[in-house]
């Protein structure tokens, strides 16, 4: 946005405020470094200014946001865990998998001590009836199983009439 007076001294001002702005502001980025002088004189003058190039002075560390976050990524490929290729994956994932085998079919979970059903028993019954070793369940399905006398009319239905059965369906079998 332009700013326009009437007043010539406030245009001119504005316009030395600006230029002002200008110099000081593109002066600040530059280093300062010694004019060079002609004849021999000049030549001393820099060598007596200028410090041996053995003794280099040591890097002032700036303690920016960006000089900080370089440290980090210098930092940073030993924090993290080397990278395999393609093969190597593959070869630690098959050591770490066991050979198994899903298997269907329908075995009955039997009431443990607490009454609850066990099906990992029912589990290893079904892995070793196809000739595994052991096995976890996958899947179970339950059934409602009563007896005759709920089929008899007009009778009131008792607690011990009908008992919930759970079934192991399908297992992952070891070898």
């Amino acid at each position: 946005m332009m700013v326009r007076s009437g007043n010539p001294a406030v245009r001119f001002g504005t316009l030395m405020s600006a230029a002002l702005l200008l110099l000081l502001g593109g002066g600040m980025g530059r280093t300062q470094s010694v004019p060079p002088a002609l004849g021999i004189q000049g030549q001393d003058v820099r060598a007596a200014s200028s410090p041996a190039p053995s003794a280099s002075p040591a890097p002032e560390e700036n303690p920016g946001l960006i000089n900080e976050m370089g440290k980090l990524f210098d930092k940073l490929p030993s924090i993290l865990p080397p990278i395999k290729s393609p093969s190597e994956t593959m070869n630690d994932l098959s050591r770490l998998a066991k050979p198994s085998t899903m298997v269907s079919g329908r075995i009955a979970c039997p009431a443990s001590s607490n009454g609850a059903p066990d099906c990992k028993q029912a589990a290893d019954q079904l892995c070793q009836s196809k000739g595994y070793k052991e096995g976890k369940s996958l899947s179970a399905d339950s059934a409602e199983k009563c007896s005759a006398k709920v089929l008899i009319p007009g009778r009131p239905r008792k607690p011990d009439d009908c008992r919930t059965d759970t079934f192991v369906t399908s297992a992952l079998c070891l070898n």
